[in-house]
């Protein structure tokens, strides 16, 4: 019954008007400011007032947006926001405390899908069928989990400069940790050939599914 509905729900909507799109576009602006804030939030709680400092404990995208990433994420299917200042000097133990930042942002973007197809629910059962709002809120809602699970995701991999190298580090000998780090620059190079033969989007996509489908199934 429900994914019956969901079919009709998608099938109503035009895909490819201005309006879907611009939906698209702000639950990736959405998505890559919650992440980036929550990054802030947590080594600000670890005692690095850096963040706050530069205004970037905002919920406005335009303090995080990074334009090219942005662009990136639409034509390659990943993409980056602009780093958060981090200053791991401020931490009591500097190499768990980046892997606490960094792994906040991942967290959170799981946060924020579990709480989007939640608030989708409600919309679906409290919201008069015969009110078109409620059509397009429930398509940004349902883009919007997939699209934070994903972003949560793909800063898991162990690459730097994605946050899963950072958590990684904090499990490795401080030798191992900063041999990783010297090579941060050379990582998105890498990261661009594995998006360009297709390797990231065939593994992140199926974990997408998985985790969406859990999401999915817990809360429906």
């Amino acid at each position: 019954m429900l994914f019956h509905y969901l079919q009709t729900l998608f099938h109503a909507l035009d895909f490819s008007s201005i309006q879907d799109a611009a939906l698209r576009v702000f639950a990736v602006l959405l998505c890559l400011t919650v992440h980036e804030t929550c990054h802030g939030l947590a080594a600000y709680a670890l005692g690095d007032p850096t963040a706050r400092s530069l205004h970037r404990l905002s919920l406005n995208p335009l303090r995080h947006i990074d334009w090219l990433g942005l662009a990136m994420m639409f034509l390659v299917g990943f993409g980056w926001a602009k780093p958060v200042p981090v200053d791991p000097r401020y931490f009591r133990k500097p190499k768990q405390g980046m892997a606490l930042t960094a792994l906040a942002g991942p967290v959170s973007n799981f946060v924020l899908a579990f709480l989007a197809l939640l608030l989708a629910k409600v919309v679906y059962l409290y919201a008069p069928y015969h009110a078109g709002w409620n059509l397009l809120f429930e398509f940004f809602l349902y883009n919007l989990a997939p699209l934070s699970i994903g972003l949560g995701l793909f800063n898991l991999i162990p690459i730097p400069p994605l946050d899963g190298a950072k958590v990684l580090g904090g499990f490795l000998p401080d030798a191992s940790y900063f041999k990783i780090m010297r090579y941060e620059r050379y990582g998105m190079l890498l990261l661009l050939f594995l998006a360009y033969i297709g390797l990231t989007s065939r593994l992140v996509g199926n974990c997408i599914y998985n985790v969406y489908s859990l999401m999915f199934h817990l809360i429906f």
